[in-house]
């Protein structure tokens, strides 16, 4: 399996691009959007890539970041949702913003992806909640900002830290993300995971609980 590609950009038409890796191009389907973070011809790039393998077909699949390609691969899990639908999805929305419409469950903004009908957009609210807001979480986990720090925090304030970048980086105000985290986890009886927390600090910023 490939897993990644780093090499010279030598082709990009729409969102197929073909990567020089050593003297051999691979052809790379990847999302819209993904040419602008990665460069033009010519340019030195990376990509993350899913190697999708079925009886006709052997076809790779690129993504700026880990986290895209995660998504993918996740997405493409669901019953119904094949390589060509979850591009589109990636295509029409960022991952913070995928990881949000599925923790509130707002399918009108994940049907605007062309392919996905309200069926399945349902079924990826349903299936994919936890995984989508852990990737959210990851994501800032492992942000240069958030590796900055030397003194460990409890695990208290750790989480209530996951939870507030998280939601900046989903767009809420930073005063917003902090009292949506304090609710959380004051009202927590349990141990909270960090996706749980994340979908009842959202729940707590839309009015949903």
């Amino acid at each position: 399996m490939i897993a990644r590609l780093s090499g010279s950009l030598a082709f990009a038409e729409g969102n197929v691009l073909i990567v020089d890796v050593g003297g051999v191009g691979y052809k790379v389907t990847v999302p819209f959007g993904v040419l602008g973070e990665i460069g033009g011809v010519g340019c030195a790039v990376t990509l993350f890539t899913h190697t999708y393998v079925r009886e006709d077909e052997i076809s790779l699949y690129g993504f700026a970041s880990h986290e895209q390609l995660k998504a993918f691969e996740i997405l493409i899990g669901v019953s119904g949702i094949g390589p060509k639908v979850a591009l589109a999805v990636l295509s029409s929305m960022d991952v913070g913003s995928l990881a949000h419409a599925v923790t509130i469950g707002d399918t009108r903004l994940l049907v605007k992806a062309p392919g996905l009908g309200i069926k399945t957009a349902q079924r990826i609210v349903l299936e994919l909640r936890d995984k989508l807001a852990g990737i959210a979480i990851a994501a800032k986990a492992s942000s240069p900002q958030a590796k900055a720090g030397t003194t460990p925090p409890s695990a208290g304030d750790s989480l209530a830290s996951d939870i507030v970048d998280a939601l900046v980086g989903l767009g809420y105000s930073r005063k917003d993300s902090e009292r949506a985290a304090d609710v959380v986890i004051g009202e927590a009886t349990g141990e909270l995971t960090s996706a749980a927390a994340l979908r009842e600090a959202l729940n707590v910023l839309t009015g949903n609980r």
